[in-house]
């Protein structure tokens, strides 16, 4: 199994449109940060916007890109004029927020919504992409895949003509959105770093293999290389290269993630849990997921099970 899937069989995240935006210029669109367990993402349709946030420079967008905040950082789009915006209105067709305004410069329709990730801990998903991600998918000479395009006409399509059941179609694909997106953008000639870039290094599959599907075992630095058929030092220095993390903290990583869902999902005693991610006694898994979470596993299952539980340490 490749590492996105592996990801998404562990973390699956489902989608949910929060409003299509139809706006004349000028207009403006504030967005708060996202609660723990979301990453809100945007849809450009038509016309042209700038995204703006604390991670890097202004960003135009035009008519077919996509753009994500896995930080969940607060963030802006606008069209770019700096006029104040014109006032807006909301109202509800066939259960699909829509918000005009009364701007009369160029038009521009944008879907807002959030992508919803399960109850884990988020560090394995949230530290291993980047703060902003930016995909653009229509631009002339672009080696977007022609289904990630066909999968945005077909949101634009259920968001504009709002038939019955549109809010369950436009929903399913938002979360088809997330994963395909992922792809491409790990699919780049220079993918951001952390699990994107990762899975363009095959020499470390190996590796990767290992640590999810037997996250118990005691996996040494020269085992995970040789695995990889690497020297020690070559090994780590591939993984830092592509990650800037060590073998080790990914897989604490997936560990931790398994032992959140399986703390969430099932009723196995927490000692139980910790020997199947790799803890030799009770009091180190209770040691190492406080450490990491923020919480004791008693105290993350609570939580998780009331629907409350964040996705990071504070």
């Amino acid at each position: 199994m490749d590492l996105l899937s592996r990801l998404l069989a562990l973390m699956p995240v489902a989608g949910k449109l929060d409003v299509r935006c139809h706006f004349g210029a000028p207009w403006r669109i504030d967005q708060s940060a996202a609660d723990a367990r979301e990453i809100r993402y945007h849809v450009l349709l038509s016309g042209r916007a700038i995204v703006e946030d604390s991670h890097g420079a202004p960003t135009a967008l035009q008519a077919g890109d996509i753009v994500l905040f896995p930080s969940g950082s607060p963030h802006v789009l606008h069209d770019g004029s700096g006029a104040e915006p014109a006032p807006a209105d909301k109202r509800l067709e066939h259960g699909i927020t829509v918000e005009t305004n009364t701007g009369e410069g160029a038009a521009a329709d944008v879907l807002c919504g959030r992508f919803l990730l399960p109850a884990v801990p988020q560090r394995l998903l949230r530290e291993n992409l980047p703060a902003r991600l930016v995909v653009h998918s229509a631009r002339e000479g672009s080696s977007v895949p022609e289904r990630l395009v066909r999968l945005i006409a077909l949101l634009r399509d259920e968001a504009y003509e709002a038939a019955p059941g549109s809010v369950s179609l436009v929903n399913h694909l938002s979360g088809a959105l997330f994963a395909l997106t992922l792809r491409y953008a790990s699919d780049t000639d220079a993918p951001p770093r952390g699990l994107l870039a990762l899975a363009q290094r095959p020499r470390l599959q190996p590796a990767i293999d290992a640590m999810f599907e037997t996250p118990g075992k005691a996996w040494t630095l020269p085992e995970l290389a040789e695995l990889c058929h690497m020297s020690r030092a070559t090994f780590a220095r591939h993984f830092d290269e592509a990650i800037g993390r060590s073998a080790s903290d990914v897989l604490t990583d997936i560990r931790m993630t398994l032992a959140g869902r399986m703390l969430a999902q099932g009723n196995q005693p927490v000692a139980e849990i910790g020997e199947f991610v790799g803890y030799q006694s009770d009091a180190a898994f209770q040691r190492g997921f406080k450490r990491h979470v923020g919480m004791t596993p008693a105290q993350w299952r609570s939580l998780a099970r009331e629907g409350n539980a964040p996705a990071l340490a504070e």
